[in-house]
């Protein structure tokens, strides 16, 4: 995202008022905010966005993100493009440090070769200033969650063209070369 745009979602939160004393905060899209989402998802339309965070310091200058998103939307099933409603209930759980911190490098081991554990806790997300978007975190793990190829219950696909072992063959180049030689 460029830096000039508005993003859809905002709620931001200066990093020198949080303390080490979680703080809890509702967060509710306004109906700007949700017309803002379905363009940015291409969904056809976002009914409701709202998330129960906790907000609290971590380590020494990064903040701590947990809790949860709720979601309904509507988008287009892939079968009949008649419109489907989507739930989505989603954690939050996001790391902010600021740009340049140690707390945010990839650790290497003696030849300089860097290990990531695809099972393991995400990379912090860094911040420039003193102010992280913690709507933009809500957001995107929205975003996650949203079904690729929504389907409405009880719709499949019509009859489906198998092929058989007779098309599976392929033809030869040659075979109609096969008549011209002379016995």
């Amino acid at each position: 995202m460029n830096h000039d745009e508005k993003p859809a979602f905002s709620y931001p939160v200066k990093v020198g008022h949080i303390s080490a004393n979680a703080v809890t905060v509702h967060l509710e899209a306004n109906e700007g905010e949700r017309k803002a989402l379905r363009d940015l998802w291409d969904v056809s339309d976002v009914l409701s966005l709202s998330s129960d965070l906790q907000i609290a310091r971590w380590k020494r200058d990064g903040v701590k993100v947990k809790g949860r998103v709720t979601a309904k939307i509507v988008q287009a099933c892939v079968v009949t493009l008649e419109p489907v409603e989507s739930e989505i209930d989603e954690p939050v759980d996001a790391i902010f440090v600021p740009e340049g911190s140690r707390l945010a490098r990839i650790a290497a081991n003696d030849s300089g070769e860097m290990f990531l554990d695809p099972d393991g806790p995400d990379l912090p997300d860094m911040f420039t200033g003193d102010t992280i978007d913690v709507g933009v975190a809500v957001t995107e793990h929205a975003a996650l969650a949203i079904d690729p190829y929504p389907r409405k219950q009880g719709t499949s696909f019509g009859e489906r063209i198998e092929s058989s072992e007779k098309d599976d063959v392929r033809p030869n180049p040659f075979a109609v070369l096969k008549g011209w030689k002379k016995d």
